[in-house]
């Protein structure tokens, strides 16, 4: 089991109390040695750095406990970098306003107002720095397996799913979800992408030994009370800890808010995701997006067409009918990159289909033409989607869009995906493209449509980038 005991904390205490008095020597440094202050309205009066050691000691101590009250020191699980970059410029103002407070009735003759300038933003950049150092090694660790809790899911209605989804897109939650149980005969043995089905949970104690399970996260209905509770206490007798989702009466949990009136808390549901308020704000998003995407890559895609139609005879522009929001068809375009008459052959490819769920992939499609590999190892076959995105029948950032047939065989809980315009890109697509299985890639485009902001199209936009020049997971 992953734990932070106290020799870890003390750690991140020392390691943060190193820095902090490296800031200020550097801050030291810049102010008198560099002699970076008068532009801020300091006289120079050289001092030595023994003359700030009490301001050193003072930011040490004060800035280690208001981190301490701020949760720095708590475990990081699900919790932001930027969040807790915030927590950190939070703190070192804080203390160094309460240092500057003290100056002032003191009035010491070592007083210079740019140190404290100079301290506080370098206290910030190196425990900043120090912490995505740490976030860099504990997710290498747990791509290895390392450092992470063995966790057994108990339910795999909504609830059930909506964590799944949640673990799917999170993966700095440090969860290796062994599988899940369900006293649903259905449930209990079909699988849901990477989550394996063990059966019902009169197989909880055997499971809990067999695969030294270190977390029960038990998500059934709040009808189930005395079974939740039978459950809970053999968690604790197998050393497991177990932890509780309420399902709310039923009620999505992405839409509940919780308020507080003197410690009494209060049940809330927010309003639905993805408005009319939002729509607009998306629309605008992706309308100056591709029409910046035209101004750029025009010239790219002439190019793309010219080579396509010497490399293979056959259309430029490869026209497929998909579904759209609410279930609604329209034409997707991308450039060609298999033979003509690719379509008709998938009955004598059935049984290469590498994909679970309604997909269709081969990693090495040998309908597809020598320069259709490169445009789809490069994703540059959906440029000519950005044309979908100017007529309002696909986004920049959604679900990738299905094709009839797909959605034929979707379970109902699929259907979420449905409720957004599809997207030229999307979460799942950097996050696994072809690696995921359906029911992952549902997950996620879910998680999506339940979370979904303006920054969060961004973020996925940036990490396109990256996952279209490195090829990952795309075939």
């Amino acid at each position: 089991m992953r734990r932070h005991p106290l020799r870890w904390i003390f750690a991140q205490i020392a390691g943060d109390a190193v820095l902090i008095n490296v800031a200020t020597l550097l801050a030291w440094f810049v102010r008198y040695e560099l002699e970076l202050a008068p532009v801020l309205g300091d006289g120079f009066f050289y001092q030595p750095y023994t003359a700030y050691i009490p301001l050193a000691i003072a930011l040490t101590f004060l800035s280690i406990a208001i981190f301490r009250f701020e949760g720095l020191y708590a475990p990081m699980r699900g919790r932001a970098f930027i969040d807790e970059l915030y927590s950190l410029l939070n703190g070192t103002t804080t203390a160094l306003l309460l240092i500057m407070a003290f100056t002032f009735f003191i009035r010491p003759l070592v007083f210079s107002r740019a140190m404290y300038l100079y301290a506080a933003a370098l206290v910030v950049i190196l425990l900043g720095a120090e912490r995505l150092i740490q976030r860099t090694i504990l997710a290498r660790r747990r791509i290895r397996g390392i450092g992470v809790d063995r966790v057994l899911i108990v339910g795999a209605g909504e609830v059930g799913r909506a964590l799944m989804r949640n673990i799917v897109a999170k993966p700095d939650l440090a969860y290796q979800v062994i599988g899940f149980v369900d006293d649903d005969p259905d449930k209990a043995r079909t699988d849901i992408g990477r989550f394996k089905a063990l059966g019902t949970t009169h197989n909880l104690p055997g499971l809990l030994r067999e695969y030294a399970i270190d977390e029960v996260i038990i998500t059934l209905p709040w009808t189930a009370r005395d079974k939740i509770v039978r459950m809970m206490n053999v968690s604790q007798q197998f050393g497991a800890v177990a932890k509780v989702v309420p399902d709310l009466f039923q009620l999505s949990l992405s839409r509940v808010v919780i308020d507080d009136v003197g410690g009494i808390p209060l049940i809330g549901i927010r309003e639905a995701r993805m408005g009319t308020v939002d729509s607009v704000v998306k629309r605008m998003l992706d309308l100056t997006i591709s029409i910046l995407a035209l101004l750029c890559i025009g010239w790219l895609m002439l190019v793309i067409a010219f080579v396509i139609r010497l490399d293979s005879a056959g259309p430029i522009i490869f026209m497929q009918t998909r579904i759209g929001r609410r279930g609604k068809p329209f034409t997707a375009y991308k450039f060609r990159s298999m033979r003509q008459g690719a379509e008709e052959e998938i009955p004598t490819l059935i049984e290469l289909n590498e994909a679970k769920g309604p997909l269709f992939k081969i990693r090495n499609d040998p309908r597809r033409t020598r320069f259709g590999r490169l445009l789809r190892r490069t994703s540059l076959d959906e440029l000519p989607q950005v044309f979908n995105v100017l007529r309002g029948e696909m986004s920049i950032v959604g679900p990738r869009p299905p094709m009839p047939s797909e959605v034929e065989q979707y379970q109902e809980w699929h259907k979420r995906r449905l409720e957004v315009s599809p997207g030229i890109t999307g979460l799942s697509q950097v996050s696994g493209r072809s690696e995921l299985t359906f029911d992952e890639t549902a997950m996620l485009d879910i998680y999506y449509i339940e979370n979904w902001t303006p920054w969060l199209d961004l973020w996925i936009m940036f990490k396109t980038i990256p996952t279209v020049l490195l090829a990952r997971g795309a075939y």
